[in-house]
């Protein structure tokens, strides 16, 4: 495609976790608006790619694999040789700005950056390199605190796009989600309660909430409210050097709400987790990128916050209740708390 003033290729560049780059979609979304007739592509990694999948204002997503992603057996070699084929292939699509997406200054980025675009590489630097001539466009990094995704907006600047951004969108796997609803379809379950999603998964210590904290929940509210509920959580064993899971958890809760209308939803790939937060009624969860993804997915939220800034993580663009103890610590959270805020949230609502 022949870039023009009104057909330009940009290259939006954001290799973070999976809530970073949930983060950005508003970003990607504005720039469609402004930029119709643009090719607008993204370069990801093979973790977090599944935020992308089916995104209406990209026309194209490529991911490479990190070295401590990399599949079971894969050697280092072969995927980095995997990564400069698709550094290649990205030099060839010859795009007129590539956006570094990330709201801070990453020089690691950007000889890849200026590599790759043809007019200019646009960024975020800090204060001692607010005049750094290798960015064509460049933004100050925010000396007062912003949510990451009006941070990460102000990129757009560059361009003459102005605030406030849109909401956070993802689009779900429909195979994906007839599946699990087929699933669900076959529960008979008596409740006519909502559907909650619990995520109990969390990478940090201070943002995990106990089993026992969990299964209470579940009982009260699904006395009071007539919930059901889809438990979600990483697979796997706890003590995984790389990828540790929440196998032995989530066992533990599902013996505890026995007899209660509970499906277990251990998701191992990132786009079953999507299609699962899809069909529920509201979240509870961590801090973390299931909550983004529920965000992205309109859902209401009950969040719990340890020891993350809620100024700057908070759910975008939905109803939400936060909870965050003066300890910073999730499982100082009673279960009295979390199910207040749920009715809290079931008021705000109406």
């Amino acid at each position: 495609m022949k870039a023009t003033l009104q057909q330009p290729k940009f290259l939006f560049i954001r290799r973070d976790n999976i809530g970073d780059l949930v983060c950005t979609t508003p970003t990607i979304a504005a720039l469609r608006q402004a930029f119709p007739a643009a090719y607008i592509a993204a370069l990801a990694t093979s973790y977090n790619v599944a935020v992308l999948d089916r995104n209406p204002d990209l026309d194209a997503v490529f991911a490479y694999t990190k070295l401590k992603h990399r599949p079971a057996g894969q050697s280092r070699l072969r995927t980095l040789v995997g990564r400069v084929g698709l550094l290649l292939q990205l030099r060839k699509q010859k795009f007129d700005y590539v956006l570094l997406a990330s709201p801070n200054y990453q020089p690691r980025l950007i000889r890849l950056g200026r590599w790759l675009s043809r007019k200019g590489l646009a960024g975020f630097v800090d204060a001692s390199h607010a005049n750094d001539a290798r960015f064509a466009h460049r933004i100050v990094e925010s000396e007062h605190p912003l949510h990451e995704v009006v941070d990460t907006f102000r990129l757009l600047t560059c361009f003459g796009i102005q605030g406030p951004p849109p909401s956070c969108r993802i689009t779900p796997d429909e195979v994906e989600v007839a599946r699990l609803a087929n699933t669900l379809s076959a529960q008979h379950w008596h409740a006519t309660g909502p559907l909650i999603g619990l995520h109990i998964s969390a990478r940090k210590e201070s943002q995990r909430w106990p089993a026992r904290a969990f299964a209470d929940l579940v009982q009260r509210l699904h006395q009071d409210h007539g919930a059901k509920f889809l438990l979600f959580w990483s697979p796997g064993s706890s003590d995984h050097p790389l990828h540790p899971g929440d196998d032995d958890k989530a066992t533990e809760i599902l013996n505890m709400v026995i007899g209660h209308p509970v499906l277990a939803c251990p998701t191992q790939q990132l786009h079953e987790l999507i299609a699962g937060l899809s069909l529920c009624n509201a979240v509870i969860c961590s801090d973390g990128g299931a909550m983004h993804l529920a965000a992205a997915l309109d859902k209401p939220i009950v969040c719990f916050f340890g020891r993350s800034d809620a100024t700057r993580w908070h759910p975008w663009g939905v109803p939400y209740v936060l909870l965050q103890k003066e300890s910073r610590e999730v499982s100082d959270i009673s279960v009295e708390e979390a199910a207040a805020a749920f009715t809290q949230l079931v008021a705000i609502q109406r």
